[in-house]
């Protein structure tokens, strides 16, 4: 991190610290007043909401943190910017077929969220995907538009199949897409059974291979998808069947959060060159499905690393568009109609966490008396002449103090050293640390030895939330999502920390940080003030981190918070509905416990001890309320 004089610091510094404007799409950035500025309608680009009015309306309506902030005019954003990126850019390519595209409802399964994407994308007949045969009972609820797309993806049971014919009964744009023959083998006796037409997708396994942590969506190993002779096998079998006219769409799919473009290019490529060597065997296809891949920018690089990408929407569809209607052309056959699976850039910036910090941890932060005693050990007298070494070169005294410091541990483990003197050491250790960190700051070099001093030094902030329910992902695959607090940002932030959460758990923090552009071991934060609340934000939330957390020490789902923008509300937003958090009572139900049970226990042998006389009968009933209070409270920190 770059020092900066107080005077010198400057809202330029902060986005040049934490990358909002990189990351943030349009739609985040920092304040003159220094709180993080939220602009979430694209077309109202100078309607913005402070996030901390957010925040101080969500306290001051007792909600606690933490909680998801969903920005839903950020989600009509992205379905629009998608949906007419694509229909103008079909129309300056002359292109001759349609954009229909899907959002696949994994991405987020969350009702409102649906609900707004389907909303947001009525006037594009913008349609679904399933994956699963529950996925597919909320959609044929949710994607009641007869000119929208439902394709149907994933492996299938006859249940599957049969919901899928039933859709096609109802007049539903519903594509079953075929990810292995046997798929195939139970769907014509069905279609037959319930007499019904079924609309049919082809999935190729494609020759290109993409890269990054989902490159294993992709090439002759992917999980899901035909071979070329699979294909070709499955046509055959639908002319026997005098079915082939059912054969509506080819789709392929390369994997999630492409980073590379280039990837993206030959996929077209390929993808287009199959479907238009299947139209001239005879195959109807009308559709092409590019699949999603379509990457966001968590970092902020712009570049092929994994959690960022080197294009932009409007360069990935002209990619597309161009590179399907270039090989089509060259083939003589129709242009398809376009589909793409993009739920990623859909969904991710709509939400983000805000939690709380509930504590500092700092590695030398005890204030122990050091001072010297007649008879103390050498090893106690040699650390004290390291501390007020400072003519010492800064390489030399740390190698010294980090000597003796490991002298005094074996020491200490054969029982030459006391207690006390351990502790003297520990804390001269931590303070000899600490200054050479403070000199090295104000030279003009760094010492690669040393450079590990500023990771050693660092704080952990504790925040009140669960890594495994609300950022899985960056647990799980080493996602990095930006964290940024969303106040104070005209002040230099002064202590580096790493982000550690409330569980009962050594996995629970965050190991990478944005700083500039960079990756980071930590990031700098401001110092916490006595008696005044320190609030961060975990952003880009909104793809499968919603969706994904587990229960690990039982931390249930977090309160959600949907707000909207309206500039003639104060503030120019208004909290639409709030979705309260899961309690421990439901969290403990669904891990097979009985809260009935165990609050009448627990009453059981409070009454006992108020008939032994240890309780007062008040007292008993008391503490027999709070634990039920407990029991119906949410199961994140009350600070």
């Amino acid at each position: 991190m770059t020092e900066h004089n107080d005077y010198s610091w400057s809202i330029d510094d902060a986005e040049e610290l934490y990358g909002v404007k990189r990351w943030g799409a349009g739609y985040f950035s920092i304040g003159e007043n220094g709180n993080i500025k939220i602009a979430p309608n694209h077309r109202l680009p100078d309607v913005t909401i402070d996030m901390k009015e957010v925040v101080d309306e969500i306290i001051a309506e007792g909600i606690q943190l933490p909680a998801v902030i969903r920005f839903h005019d950020i989600l009509r954003s992205q379905v629009e910017i998608l949906n007419e990126t694509f229909q103008q850019t079909i129309e300056q390519a002359d292109y001759q077929g349609k954009y229909t595209g899907v959002f696949p409802i994994k991405v987020n399964q969350m009702r409102e969220v649906v609900e707004e994407i389907i909303d947001a994308g009525e006037p594009y007949n913008y349609g679904l995907e399933a994956g699963s045969k529950p996925e597919l009972m909320a959609v044929m609820a949710y994607n009641e538009n007869p000119e929208a797309l439902t394709i149907l993806n994933g492996y299938k049971d006859e249940d599957y199949l049969t919901l899928a014919l039933l859709g096609r009964n109802l007049q539903r744009k519903m594509i079953i897409v075929i990810e292995k023959y046997s798929e195939l083998e139970m769907l014509i006796p069905l279609a037959r059974k319930y007499n019904v037409e079924p609309m049919i997708g082809l999935r190729s396994k494609m020759m290109v291979k993409s890269t990054g942590k989902w490159s294993g969506s992709s090439g002759d190993r992917a999980k899901f998808g035909l071979s070329i002779a699979e294909i070709l096998n499955i046509v055959e079998r639908l002319r026997q069947e005098d079915m082939l006219h059912c054969a509506k769409l080819l789709h392929f799919h390369i994997g999630s959060q492409l980073s590379d473009i280039r990837k993206i290019k030959e996929a077209v490529s390929e993808g287009a060159r199959l479907y238009a060597k299947l139209v001239q065997m005879g195959v109807p296809l009308e559709y092409l499905d590019i699949g999603g891949g379509l990457g966001i920018d968590y970092d902020g690089t712009s570049s092929t690393t994994d959690s960022s990408r080197n294009y932009s929407t409007d360069e990935y569809v002209a990619d597309v568009v161009w590179g399907v209607k270039q090989v089509c052309d060259l083939e003589k056959v129709p242009h398809p109609n376009l589909v793409s699976e993009s739920g990623r850039a859909i969904t991710a910036h709509h939400s983000c966490v805000v939690t709380n910090i509930v504590g500092e941890v700092k590695p030398s932060s005890v204030d122990y008396d050091i001072s010297p005693e007649d008879g103390e050990h050498i090893l106690v007298s040699n650390m004290r002449e390291l501390v007020s070494a400072e003519e010492l070169h800064p390489q030399e005294r740390y190698n010294d103090a980090a000597s003796n410091k490991a002298s005094a541990y074996e020491a200490f483990k054969f029982g030459i050293l006391s207690l006390p003197e351990m502790a003297k050491i520990d804390t001269m250790y931590w303070q000899i640390l600490s200054d050479i960190h403070a000199d090295l700051d104000k030279d003009s070099y760094i010492i690669q030895e040393l450079e590990e001093l500023e990771d050693m030094l660092a704080s952990q902030y504790l925040c009140n939330f669960s890594i495994f329910q609300s950022a899985a992902d960056t647990w799980a695959i080493g996602q990095v999502l930006p964290i940024v607090p969303i106040s104070r940002l005209e002040e230099q932030p002064q202590v580096r920390c790493s982000i550690a959460d409330i569980t009962c758990d050594s996995d629970g923090k965050l190991s990478k940080y944005i700083e500039g552009t960079e990756i980071s071991d930590n990031i700098p934060m401001h110092t916490l003030k006595k008696g005044e609340e320190y609030h961060v934000g975990m952003f880009l939330t909104g793809a499968y981190q919603d969706v994904m957390g587990d229960m690990h020490n039982l931390f249930g789902r977090l309160t959600e918070v949907h707000v909207y923008c309206h500039d003639d509300e104060p503030g120019d937003f208004y909290i639409e509905e709030v979705v309260p958090g899961t309690s421990a009572e439901k969290v403990l139900e669904t891990m097979q416990y009985n809260t009935d049970f165990m609050a009448k226990t627990v009453k059981k042998s409070i009454d006992r001890q108020v008939r032994k006389g240890s309780l007062a009968p008040r007292e008993g009933v008391r503490w027999t309320d709070f634990y039920e209070k407990c029991l119906a409270g949410s199961t994140y920190l009350k600070v």
